[in-house]
Parts: structure tokens; C-alpha cells; sequence
């Protein structure tokens, strides 16, 4: 009976760290994101750098677009967070956006080592279980 309450808890915590490693699953997928938005705007940039203006689609809400004309391609209006922003050139711009870019980045590297962490632990909590199991089905008792 000891052996039964003992698999059943350690069932208990290796769900616990599922729904853990779960979050932090989409957490690593929102970071992802984040990090294609930003190489994306890096390459806008690029692209509109020394263009005096550019014809491009305009989003005016609901997926939807109007054709329009950027001018003044040589400044840009860019979010440092917290809901702010400042007006950059390309070049002060990309400066930002490589600094957020490396902030995500090294995000991403600890919601990796933390999803291996529990990865890991999970991985532990079954092999504990399984030899509970087999030794519960051999009538083995005494295993801590």
C-alpha cells in the first residue's frame, strides 16, 4: 500500500511538471516570436534605409490595408517599452533593436535551460516510478 501512495504522488508531481513544462513551452514560442518581429523590422529597415519614399500598404485595422506613401523613410518612431518610444534614425534605431533582439535571445536561452531542468526532473519522477511499478508487479517491498 506504502508503494501505491508513493507512485501516485510521484504521478501527482510528474503531471505538475508537465503543465510546467508546458508553459514554458509557450513562453520559448511567444520569445520566438518576438525575435521574428524583430529581425523583421531589422530588415525593414534595411531595406527603406536611403529611400526617400516607398509605396506600401498601410494597415488600417480588421487585416485590413491601404495602399499609401511613406515619406521621410530617414526617421523612425521606435518602442523602447513600457509604452514608450523615441524618434531614431535608421542607424540609432537598429542599435535598439539589436539591444532587444540580445534581451530576447538570452531569454530564450534560460526558458530553454529551465524547460531541460524539468525535462530532467521528469525524467527522474518516471524512472522512480517505473521501478515502483515493477517492484509492486514482482512483490518487491522496501524501495525507497
Amino acid at each position: 500500500m506504502e508503494d501505491q501512495q508513493k507512485l501516485n504522488e510521484l504521478i501527482n508531481e510528474i503531471n505538475a511538471y508537465n503543465q510546467q513544462s508546458e508553459l514554458i513551452r509557450q513562453q520559448i514560442e511567444l520569445i520566438q516570436s518576438s525575435i521574428a518581429e524583430v529581425d523583421t523590422l531589422s530588415n525593414t529597415i534595411d531595406d527603406l534605409d536611403g529611400q526617400d519614399s516607398v509605396e506600401a500598404f498601410v494597415p488600417v485595422g480588421a487585416g485590413s490595408f491601404i495602399k499609401g506613401e511613406l515619406k521621410e523613410t530617414d526617421e523612425i518612431i521606435i518602442s523602447i517599452g513600457a509604452g514608450f518610444a523615441i524618434k531614431k534614425d535608421a542607424e540609432g534605431a537598429k542599435e535598439i533593436i539589436a539591444g532587444q533582439k540580445k534581451d530576447l535571445e538570452d531569454s530564450l536561452d534560460k526558458m530553454l535551460a529551465n524547460l531541460q531542468q524539468v525535462t530532467d526532473i521528469i525524467g527522474n519522477l518516471q524512472a522512480q516510478a517505473q521501478q515502483i511499478s515493477a517492484a509492486a508487479q514482482g512483490g518487491v517491498t522496501g524501495l525507497n
